[in-house]
């Protein structure tokens, strides 16, 4: 039976608000499908670098991915990354969160698949 899941705007609104809790800057740069659009994930190191994640699902969990070998990477390549992305798929909601420390704020494991 698969989970039910609550839609992308909202999933995303509750953690904007849970990282600015904490005083982390997480915004949406661009905004996919509201009911059921995957999440990409720039995490800006603040040091000339960001690390690119992709929501992906492995064996019925949430798993992110890095988008490249390079992880991170500098920082204009993260963004010609997503840029290209946001061409490929419009649903998808692009996400930058600005964190020396390098935390996802989305539940999940990072992964190497």
């Amino acid at each position: 039976m698969s989970e039910s899941r609550l839609a992308t705007d909202l999933y995303v609104s509750a953690h904007i608000r849970q990282a600015a809790r904490e005083n982390v800057p997480m915004m949406v740069t661009r905004r996919g499908d509201p009911s059921s659009g995957s999440l990409i994930l720039k995490i800006n190191l603040l040091n000339g670098t960001a690390r690119v994640l992709i929501e992906a699902r492995f064996h019925e969990a949430r798993v992110w991915t890095p988008a490249t070998h390079t992880d991170p990477m500098p920082e204009s390549d993260a963004d010609a990354y997503l840029a290209r992305q946001a061409d490929i798929d419009p649903d998808a909601w692009l996400i930058e969160i600005e964190d020396k420390q390098g935390r996802v704020w989305f539940p999940g494991k990072v992964v190497s698949l």
